[in-house]
């Protein structure tokens, strides 16, 4: 399986110099501006990057001196480097951004390479371009610039924090919107009409699962508009009702939790999901039930979490979470893993250990 196997980021927002290697679950816990959100941008930069939208991601950023590490008078250059592998083999992508006089980014160069780490000491490399825009890894042909672009095109960062009355996901939309589920979960009700009648046995999960979060909850109801058949919304019905109701019915806690549920126990998972304080708005025993579904939807992809609940840390192992601190004016971040976890993981829980702040990561 080809997983992200590490990032060495200079000079983006709070993190000066980093370089992180990924497991299958990589839960970040830290107090409030710490750097966990930073980190999740990381890879919605890229993401636009790789669409040929750098310039617009930068406008809309308030600028590149906006996105260096302290501005243009401190960090020159944004530097990135994102290493994946698939057994032996790693395809690496890099490149240089550096401000111009109009608060902007150009490329000061670009790279892929690739490297059989079981022959050679080194990789070579693949492709080089300088002084450009915007990416060229959308215009060359290579296997390992398709390899890299395919990658960083389908991860996906999700927020469901909104559930206002205006949010997406509480309005009618279009049956045939169904192909992935999106970001903000505006299609979810499309989305689950495709599964339930292509999906059958993942669609029942989904309700299934949602009724231990909501025991009040029977199913969903998901049928076209009458009055316009290329229209659906979401609906439900509760125990013992034959009534229908809406999106507006239900609480932030357990809209959020369909939209969780959803996106973790859907058919085809993207290649790396990247969620922001899932937990927000959910019951503690909620969130036992969702750290049970990122972990299970960690053996068939990989994750990334930004959290700050001390119950669903409770349910990871040491080697599932990293501390992220704010020290000398940057974001540092430090697996777990790497402490020494054996005279305090007997007695205390990983939530109480980190209440106690002897794991770090607390404001």
């Amino acid at each position: 399986m080809t997983t992200l196997h590490s990032i060495h980021i200079q000079g983006f927002k709070s993190i000066r110099d980093q370089r992180l290697e990924f497991g299958q679950l990589n839960v970040f816990i830290g107090g409030n501006g710490a750097g966990k959100s930073n980190l999740i941008s990381v890879f919605q930069f890229l993401n636009q990057l790789v669409r040929k939208n750098l310039r617009t991601y930068t406008g809309t950023a308030g600028g590149a001196s906006s996105i260096l590490h302290f501005g243009r008078k401190t960090t020159d250059v944004l530097s990135l480097e994102i290493d994946f592998r698939n057994g032996k083999d790693a395809n690496i992508y890099q490149f240089e951004l550096i401000p111009t006089d109009e608060d902007r980014f150009i490329f000061k160069r670009e790279e892929t390479l690739y490297w059989d780490t079981s022959k050679y000491l080194r990789p070579y490399i693949d492709n080089t371009w300088v002084g450009h825009d915007e990416t060229k890894i959308g215009d060359a042909k290579s296997y390992v610039v398709r390899y890299v672009r395919e990658r960083l095109d389908s991860y996906r960062i999700y927020h469901f924090h909104d559930t206002s009355p205006s949010a997406g996901v509480k309005q009618n939309g279009d049956v045939s919107d169904n192909r992935t589920l999106k970001p903000n979960a505006e299609n979810l009700a499309a989305f689950l009409f495709k599964l339930k009648q292509r999906e059958p046995d993942y669609f029942e999960n989904i309700e299934d699962t949602i009724r231990q979060v909501a025991p009040f909850f029977s199913r969903f109801h998901l049928v076209p508009s009458a009055l316009n058949e290329e229209k659906i919304r979401l609906e439900w019905e509760e125990v013992g009702s034959e009534a229908v109701f809406g999106p507006a019915a239900l609480s932030d806690g357990t809209l959020r939790f369909m939209c969780l549920a959803t996106l973790l126990l859907q058919p085809t998972l993207p290649s790396l999901i990247l969620i922001d304080e899932p937990e927000l708005g959910l019951h503690p025993a909620a969130i036992q039930i969702l750290s049970s579904l990122l972990l299970h939807a960690s053996t068939r992809t990989q994750l990334i979490v930004g959290t700050q609940s001390v119950t669903l840390i409770n349910q990871l192992q040491p080697e599932d979470v990293w501390i992220v601190d704010r020290e000398d004016n940057q974001s540092v971040f430090r697996p777990l893993k790497s402490q020494n976890m054996s005279a305090w993981i007997e007695e205390y829980s990983l939530g109480e250990l980190w209440e106690k702040n002897l794991l770090g990561g607390r404001p």
